[in-house]
């Protein structure tokens, strides 16, 4: 059966055309070519080629390249500046660790003096009170043992008078008669003086 080609074409019968007797001598019947491979139109296709690559090459240079390049121009200068602002805040993150530990050192040597000062002041106040309170039990002491003395003193006078008056109340039991408090006090002189 004849391709439809072949029947407009002209076909005879003998399998070639009479517009297409180049075309089909090489190939055999009922196969066609690739046509980037056929020879008859290599020329425009090179003309095609040149055309689309200058085209291509347009747009790329003039539109795509520029775009490309400005935001790879943008990103580096972006990621300049965070390095550059990192840069900047590592080194105020440094001063402000350096100034921390400064006032750190000094709050330290601070609160050791005010310390020290606080136990030399509490120290002395101590010492005040110790010996305030110290000469005021010697004070109560001496007092005490001045009264503790008169109060013997005065035992040790009523002691005499004691003694007597109950003697004497011995002494009217004894023998039935009283004595006068003198020859009591002349008795109990002796014994005294012992």
């Amino acid at each position: 059966m004849a391709s439809p080609n072949a029947i407009a074409g002209g076909q005879d019968g003998g399998g070639h055309t009479e517009h297409g007797a180049a075309t089909t001598a090489h190939a055999p019947a009922g196969e066609v070519k690739f046509p980037p491979f056929q020879t008859e139109t290599f020329a425009p296709q090179l003309i095609w080629l040149a055309i689309t690559f200058v085209a291509l090459y347009v747009t790329l240079s003039r539109v795509i390249l520029p775009r490309i390049a400005s935001v790879i121009e943008g990103r580096q200068a972006r990621i300049a500046r965070d390095l550059e602002q990192a840069e900047r805040l590592k080194s105020e993150t440094d001063q402000a660790i350096a100034s921390y530990e400064a006032a750190l050192t000094e709050a330290r040597a601070k609160a050791g003096a005010i310390a020290k000062e606080t136990r030399d002041t509490l120290t002395a106040e101590t010492e005040r009170e110790r010996t305030k309170t110290e000469a005021t039990l010697a004070a109560k002491l001496t007092d005490a043992e001045s009264r503790i003395n008169a109060t013997k003193v005065k035992a040790l006078g009523s002691v005499n008078d004691v003694a007597a008056s109950v003697a004497g109340d011995v002494v009217a039991k004894l023998i039935g008669s009283t004595a006068s408090p003198e020859e009591i006090r002349r008795a109990l002189q002796p014994a005294a003086g012992r």
